[in-house]
């Protein structure tokens, strides 16, 4: 890479800052220009890891550097009291995947197509309307319209399949 494009890379400002926020105590300020270093510090830590890791993935014949390249990396570099903890949030980023793929998985075990379900929560909608309406009037006599606004609306947002279209005679 160019020396022109590393410096072109970097890390988002606000990032960085709520980082080190998180991390100083309450009372302690830090200046603008130790934010700026932190962040050359953070991107030079990221091109020295990455250039390792690339070396490991290299060494291993293959293409895409992987999660344990980048443990050698860290292995190799001498970060030995880092691994622990990069092995706990790769860990806890797989978990989180699960959970991802579980959701995807429901959804898919319902059945619905994406209109079936758009029609479902067009339903739920209406039907919360009319509650929220009912509540807001103490249930009086506006009750019947908004029921029969949320029926109107569940019958538009579901058209029912085969049925044949009104013909004018």
């Amino acid at each position: 890479m160019s020396e022109a494009a590393d410096d072109e890379l970097t890390l988002p400002k606000s990032t960085v800052a709520k980082l080190v926020s998180e991390m100083m105590p309450a009372e302690m300020m830090c200046a603008k220009e130790t934010r700026d270093l932190l962040v050359e510090c953070c991107v030079e830590f990221i091109h020295l890891v990455s250039s390792e890791a690339n070396d490991v993935c290299e060494r291993d014949s293959r293409k895409t550097i992987a999660p344990e390249h980048v443990l050698s990396a860290l292995e190799a570099l001498g970060f030995d009291d880092m691994l622990e903890s990069v092995r706990a949030a790769w860990d806890e980023h797989k978990e989180s995947i699960k959970e991802r793929e579980k959701r995807t998985k429901r959804l898919e075990k319902t059945g619905l197509d994406s209109e079936d379900m758009a029609r479902a929560q067009e339903e739920m909608f209406a039907q919360a309307r009319m509650r929220m309406q009912q509540t807001t009037n103490g249930g009086g006599s506006s009750a019947p319209d908004a029921a029969a606004a949320a029926a109107a609306a569940a019958a538009a947002a579901a058209p029912t399949a085969g049925a044949p279209e009104s013909q004018e005679d």
